[in-house]
């Protein structure tokens, strides 16, 4: 007698944790499809004035991350290939990302990759803040 409540339950288990699992690859489907298209809306948005671009193409990042193993090979790829490129979005993706540390650093290379060395500001800029806050 205590069987028989438990076969009855066993078929609607099956069918639920079917219709579970479809679930679950439609919400992976649909939140890689919005990640997409964040990261295309940041890489657009990125030549305008203003910071909207990069915390757009983060968070779509994080999401077809998650959600994707393809996409997680692939980024594993180009983090052994090229990884000075990959680091800083690699410290942007964590849970507590660094966002002032990595923005500096990313200002600091671009004034080296345009600017002569005589005319970098930014390096100066920051031993001269430093300088005043220990003092």
């Amino acid at each position: 007698m205590t069987y028989a409540p438990a076969l009855r339950l066993a078929p609607r288990a099956r069918l639920s944790s079917r219709s579970g699992g479809m679930m679950r690859r439609a919400l992976r489907l649909g939140l890689m499809a919005v990640g997409g298209v964040l990261v295309v809306a940041g890489v657009l948005i990125a030549p305008l004035p203003g910071p909207f671009g990069l915390p757009l193409v983060v968070v779509g990042l994080v999401l077809v991350l998650r959600n994707s193993m393809g996409a997680r090979r692939a980024f594993i790829k180009a983090q052994r290939r090229h990884p000075k490129m990959v680091f800083p979005l690699r410290r942007l993706l964590r849970r507590e990302p660094e966002v002032l540390p990595v923005a500096w650093q990313q200002v600091l290379r671009a004034e080296r990759l345009v600017l002569p060395r005589r005319w970098r500001p930014a390096r100066g800029l920051r031993r001269r803040l430093f300088r005043r806050q220990g003092g």
